[in-house]
């Protein structure tokens, strides 16, 4: 890596899909953006954002194409041809390093880590416990690593951030033999968003991390809470697996582990089919037929009952947990709402909150109708509790953990 490196690649790879962005870490900005969809079928979509290339003209003209991408190597190939044509291609001596969004690192990740043979080792023993995503990570480095086996690979774990929570937090109350001999424990994931929100809050509010205690709410298709006391995660409602805690698009979030046994017994229901239903077809969707929280608050308002239910459901949760971990945490700076729906869905903010007033919580309403993407302060003046919305950016938070990761590394080889 030289002194004009400083260029990261942060690449997300899903099953059938590459999410990519080029940042400057000198200031952060983004070069480009994109993604490639649909791998492996004829009608595979690349759609890329040059967002601040040489040519100014040519900032923010988003280009798609439509044709058959057979793998994620070819997907990575297309995503470079891209960046060649704004005068970034991925041979430039100013790309320092490439950073991975890896779900699972089990208890042996803690830190962003450089990627060797042992390493991809270690992430596919813990593919059991990340079916869904730790083989579409894997792919996405092994695609990488070929295309530029010269170049730092690095690794980001979404569970990471919750590695600090305490043994009695992170443990599930079943016998410690078969929990240990299978790995089964509380992990968390959102990692890189809660860390973020977490830092960025403190920010807000002026003070050093570790002076602050925050309740972090991410809420999007997937959603999860943490708390964060003086800038470390002490709990988190994710836990095995993404399916514990909160209420989501479409997965449960909590239940009584004897329902899977009732549906298997009673309704004669498969493994697969119950884990299909409580990861795809329940949460939102299965109580309302909507995912979306923008359609449903239209229902809700159109006088919908299932939708009202839903939406009932939903913020009946949350706010258990907004309960819970202001009591885990004893004293709480401020809760904060990221993602898509934290971000955007003012309802959301206004009911999680309501009636919490004994916890020093309330938000007005004039300032939560307030749209906008900067971190903002959404509760009266006069609140014990800050409530904020702070756009996550995972992206950057990769970026940023993978380009201080190998510049400490030239340093200290230097």
């Amino acid at each position: 890596m030289t002194s004009r490196a400083t260029r990261v690649l942060v690449l997300n790879s899903g099953s059938s899909s590459l999410k990519y962005q080029l940042l400057d870490m000198r200031d952060g900005s983004r070069l480009a953006a994109g993604l490639v969809e649909r791998i492996g079928e004829a009608s595979s979509r690349l759609v890329h954002t040059p967002l601040a290339g040489p040519d100014a003209a040519t900032d923010g003209a988003k280009r798609e194409r439509t044709e058959p991408i057979a793998d994620h190597a070819a997907a990575l190939e297309a995503v470079a041809a891209e960046l060649a044509r704004d005068g970034l291609g991925l041979d430039s001596p100013e790309l320092a390093a490439i950073g991975h969004r890896v779900v699972h690192g089990g208890l042996r990740f803690s830190e962003p880590t450089v990627v060797d043979d042992e390493v991809l080792a270690e992430i596919e023993r813990l593919v059991p416990v990340a079916p869904l995503h730790n083989p579409a990570n894997l792919t996405g480095i092994r695609t990488a690593r070929a295309l530029r086996p010269d170049l730092p690979q690095v690794a980001v774990f979404d569970t990471a951030f919750h590695t600090t929570m305490p043994e009695y937090a992170a443990r599930y109350a079943i016998d410690v033999a078969t929990a240990d001999a299978h790995r089964i424990r509380r992990y968390g994931f959102h990692g890189t968003s809660h860390a973020y929100v977490s830092r960025r809050t403190a920010e807000l509010l002026g003070k050093d991390p570790s002076e602050v205690n925050v309740i972090v709410l991410h809420l999007g298709n997937g959603a999860s809470a943490s708390a964060v006391a003086g800038g470390r995660c002490v709990d988190t409602s994710m836990g095995l697996t993404p399916l514990e805690g909160l209420v989501m698009g479409t997965r449960s979030g909590d239940i009584d582990p004897a329902v899977t046994f009732h549906l298997h017994r009673v309704a004669g229901m498969s493994v697969d089919e119950i884990d299909e239903l409580l990861n795809k077809k329940s949460g939102l969707v299965g109580l309302c037929g909507d995912n979306d929280m923008r359609e449903i608050r239209r229902r809700v308002d159109e006088g919908d009952e299932r939708a009202r239910l839903a939406f009932d459901v939903y913020i009946h949760r949350l706010r258990k947990y907004i309960g819970a971990y202001s009591a885990v945490l004893g004293r709480v700076d401020a809760v904060a709402f990221t993602a898509g729906v934290g971000e955007n869905a003012a309802p959301v903010r206004e009911a999680a909150v309501a009636g919490l007033d004994t916890l020093g919580l309330a938000v007005d309403a004039g300032l939560n109708a307030v749209r906008s993407d900067e971190p903002r302060v959404i509760s009266p003046a006069d609140s014990r509790v800050v409530v904020a919305v702070v756009p996550t950016d995972e992206e950057l938070e990769i970026a940023q953990q993978t380009f201080a990761l190998v510049r400490d590394a030239r340093t200290r080889i230097a």
